[in-house]
């Protein structure tokens, strides 16, 4: 019998249709994988699971009885705990406390927290998932990005769900903490749990999942074993089209310099890091997380300024100490963190994405509505943005969608000559990567000069020209096209010894 049916659900919102009458399967203890573009239902989906809305029409059913899952509590109740992509922890409460939360143990006849417990049984949850090294009592807030996510996957752990709902679980992990929860999951299934599992990486999919159901517009198109579903057909499903070169091609055309950084060093961060990218050319930038290359481009930007070294723009000194000087300076930087540097999540569309082309809709500093709305909308179109209407919240929209929005917001910008590019593509689906990289080679062969920062290796090897390889703040090697092999890769960013090359091509 399986352990959790969907029969003919179905939601809308305001008369739009998210999901519409989805029906699927999967027995206790197997691992099935939700995918779909964003905007596909996946989200509408996991949240009727979780009780965070109620379904307009079909059943939810728990070992094949109907279950009603009117809020958070009755799916807790039930035994579903659900991870989402964005984090939901309290940073001024230690990792026990987030991990305990509603559930702190107590001495015995008193409500006086048992603090030595709290603290036992959270090392015990973290040691188990294969993070002895996250300190219970530590702050949350002192913790990377990286490791709150382990924080709020390990807070799901403490109740052992009988159904796990991940979202995007490995967005900010790096692949030796990735290898580790997909370890904890298998895990989880032998011993029963049912994990429904939600990923755009479809390498991730294929490592990880028994089952997988393909979504679009809100129905399910596709489904069964993975076994029986290659890659191909998986994405013609999810985008209605095959994908035969899902990078484009290399024009090879590089001109003359536009950036030069020389010798940049920021405390311990990064060292002597020296390194050009010259007019339409895409420079990648690869590195284990840690590694420092966030941090080299954020001081290339001017949000965190290197303390020696030299930046230089055609030719010209360009050591920018703020944002806005380096966009005068004719420089733009889509962050990795889109909800956290990126936008303005309650603002609406149009807002967000003229909150860098002032100077074009009101030279004057007077606001031409309709001269700005008119350039949003332009934007909307050529990049295909799905939505409501542009004066709608940017939160209401799809992660997908949110970070066209934020690359909407810099192409308004006239005249830019560097695009900084940090994981312009986290969290979206393979259509949508697919666009993104369309638009950074348009870039490039427009004459603009590009450096692309991705944990992905696929990516930075399918999108690269030249290749930077980052380790311990330094620039660890450089590599051009003939020279893109994984393997060589990964020993340069990891510290490995490389067969015929020098561990430094550069220093």
């Amino acid at each position: 019998m399986p352990h959790l049916a969907v029969s003919s659900i179905a939601k809308s919102y305001d008369g739009n249709p998210a999901v519409r009458d989805i029906s699927f399967a999967v027995a206790p203890g197997r691992v099935l994988a939700l995918c779909g573009e964003n905007g596909a239902g996946k989200s509408t989906l996991m949240k009727m699971l979780s009780g965070a809305t109620l379904p307009d029409s079909g059943q939810i059913l728990l070992d094949g009885q109907p279950a009603r899952i009117a809020g958070p509590s009755d799916a807790m109740a039930l035994g579903i705990r659900t991870v989402y992509q964005e984090l939901s922890l309290l940073p001024h409460l230690s990792v026990a406390e987030n991990m305990l939360l509603g559930r702190m143990p107590t001495r015995r006849l008193s409500f006086v927290v048992d603090w030595p417990e709290a603290n036992r049984i959270a090392a015990r949850v973290l040691a188990d998932f294969g993070f002895p090294e996250i300190a219970p009592a530590a702050l949350v807030s002192s913790l990377s990005v990286a490791r709150q996510q382990i924080v709020e996957i390990a807070k799901a752990l403490v109740a052992e769900p009988k159904i796990l709902i991940l979202d995007e679980p490995t967005a900010v992990l790096s692949a030796s903490e990735a290898e580790k929860l997909f370890d904890k999951v298998r895990g989880l299934a032998r011993s029963g749990t049912t994990v429904l599992y939600i990923s755009h990486r479809l390498e991730e999919i294929y490592a990880i999942a028994d089952e997988i159901v393909v979504l679009k517009d809100g129905r399910s198109v596709l489904s069964g074993p993975i076994g029986e579903l290659d890659e191909q057909r998986l994405i013609h499903a999810m985008v209605g089209r095959p994908l035969d070169a899902i990078f484009p091609e290399k024009s090879g055309r590089a001109g003359r310099p536009v950036l030069e950084v020389e010798r940049l060093t920021l405390g311990d961060i990064f060292e002597d890091v020296s390194f050009t990218v010259r007019a339409g050319e895409i420079v990648g930038m690869f590195g284990l997380v840690g590694s420092g290359r966030t941090e080299i481009a954020k001081a290339i930007f001017g949000a965190t300024p290197a303390d020696s070294g030299a930046v230089r723009m055609n030719g010209a000194a360009a050591d920018f100490t703020t944002p806005a000087q380096a966009v005068r300076g004719r420089v733009a930087m889509l962050t990795e963190d889109r909800k956290g540097d990126g936008l303005a999540l309650d603002a609406s569309v149009i807002d967000n994405a003229g909150l860098a082309s002032f100077s074009r809709y009101a030279p004057r500093g007077v606001i031409d509505g309709a001269r700005r709305r008119q350039l949003v909308e332009t934007k909307i179109r050529e990049l295909s943005i799905r939505l409501a209407d542009p004066s709608q919240p940017v939160r209401q929209l799809s992660g997908g969608n949110q970070q066209k929005v934020v690359l909407a917001k810099w192409l308004l910008v006239e005249n830019i000559e560097l695009f900084i590019f940090d994981e312009p593509t986290r969290g979206v689906d393979i259509a949508t990567k697919v666009e993104i990289y369309q638009m950074i080679r348009n870039l490039a062969d427009s004459g603009v000069a590009v450096l692309m920062i991705s944990s992905e290796m696929p990516e930075v090897l399918g999108m690269s020209d030249r290749l930077l390889i980052v380790r311990d703040g330094r620039i660890a090697a450089e590599l051009v096209s003939n020279e893109f092999e994984p393997e060589t890769v990964f020993a340069h960013a990891a510290g490995l010894a490389v067969a015929g090359t020098r561990p430094e091509r550069l220093h």
